[in-house]
């Protein structure tokens, strides 16, 4: 069955899921939120292997990285200096 209902936007970014939406979900509970265009997925993070999350962190750790080399923000480093750093990931 589908639901749907209407929620808005705070200043801080904090979006109200319906008291009616959320009973089987708990405080602290972790979701991913995907974002395509102008659709929006949310969904309990729990429902995904951890090694999916792995990726998309890796992911988006990687998007952040083109995106600085692209802008030139980046930095030449030997490649044990680099392994080093990407340890740290």
């Amino acid at each position: 069955m589908i639901k749907v209902d209407f929620t808005k936007m705070s200043s801080k970014g904090q979006i109200v899921i319906p008291q009616e939406m959320r009973k089987d979900l708990a405080v602290g509970d972790r979701f991913i939120i995907i974002r395509r265009g102008n659709e929006i997925i949310l969904k309990p993070a729990g429902d995904l292997e951890e090694n999916f999350l792995e990726d998309l962190d890796f992911a988006k750790k990687t998007l952040a990285s083109l995106d600085r080399y692209c802008k030139g923000k980046f930095k030449e480093v030997e490649g044990k200096d680099f392994l080093k750093e990407l340890e740290k990931w």
